[in-house]
């Protein structure tokens, strides 16, 4: 089972999807997202990418800051101040 992913920014949804794995750059470092990972929720670093690996292998990269990750079940929700696709 995949991740459902929500990346969300003070102005616009960013990112919606499926992904196997999920790094996020918090103050406490980076964090790596797992379906099973226990419930979560951390504050975004000041800057910080978060590098989103969907399930076919395809990258998706976003700088994220001023925000918090919040982990629970296989939901995994993004939300930042600001927030913009990288590539």
């Amino acid at each position: 089972m995949a991740l459902q992913v929500t990346l969300v920014s003070a102005e616009e949804e960013v990112w919606t999807g499926e992904a196997s794995l999920v790094v996020a750059k918090t103050t406490e470092g980076e964090i790596g997202f797992m379906t099973g990972h226990e419930p979560v929720l951390a504050i975004l670093a000041d800057q910080g990418q978060v590098r989103i690996t969907e399930p076919s292998g395809t990258k998706v990269i976003a700088d994220a800051r001023d925000g918090f990750v919040s982990m629970e079940g296989s939901a995994l929700t993004i939300v930042a101040g600001h927030a913009t696709l990288v590539s």
